[in-house]
């Protein structure tokens, strides 16, 4: 655990925050150090959630990805030849989950992250504003996570790389006034349906 700490730490330069969430009581946060380890770990067992985020004054030099599948994290985050994109931190916060941070080069505006977020077809209510991510190393704690057995899926640190940023491209006028598409506009159940009606939609936006 004090392994995956150390890794946020460098990929949030050493300026994030981890917060403690319960549903009925709210959320406060706690200083992201090793020696806060075992409290959260006794919070998380008690049914709470455990959250990170990057602190305010370096927030707008991340992107936070929401509830995307594997589809999309190869799609949007992997080479060709299968290797992860510069920049990214990789989460699986439940079997078949992830949320993906991308660490930018230069800042994002709440409506630019938005738009973004749009394109790379995050769950479309998690709002940039102020959004936490799940901490690795610790149960997510939904509901409709609980196993038949009573237990929890732990939440995976998969990927990240904090020697690299990427440079997102500015937004034109025209691109903030056309409609984007997204692949879940088109999932209705079927993955392979999905996959196809989006593919023609891109082709035919391109055309």
């Amino acid at each position: 655990m004090e392994k995956i700490f150390r890794k946020l730490s460098y990929f949030f330069v050493k300026k994030w925050k981890v917060a403690v969430l319960d549903i009925d009581r709210g959320l406060w946060c706690v200083e992201p150090n090793p020696k806060s380890i075992k409290y959260l770990k006794a919070e998380n067992a008690q049914g709470r959630h455990i959250l990170m985020q990057p602190m305010p004054e370096i927030a707008h030099y991340y992107l936070l990805i929401d509830d995307i599948n594997w589809s999309i994290i190869k799609h949007h985050h992997c080479n060709p030849d299968g290797t992860w994109k510069r920049g990214r931190m990789i989460v699986e916060t439940s079997p078949g989950n992830y949320q993906v941070w991308i660490h930018t080069s230069n800042a994002m505006s709440i409506d630019s992250k938005r738009y973004w977020l749009k394109l790379l077809c995050s769950d479309p209510g998690a709002d940039p504003n102020n959004r936490w991510g799940r901490c690795p190393g610790f149960r997510n704690r939904k509901a409709k996570h609980r196993s038949s057995e009573g237990g929890y899926p732990l939440a995976k640190l998969i990927w990240v790389d904090w020697k690299y940023q990427v440079k997102v491209p500015r937004i034109k006028s025209d691109q903030k006034s056309e409609k984007i598409i997204c692949r879940s506009d088109y999932y209705f159940g079927d993955n392979s349906s999905a996959d196809l009606s989006y593919a023609i939609a891109l082709f035919r936006r391109a055309k």
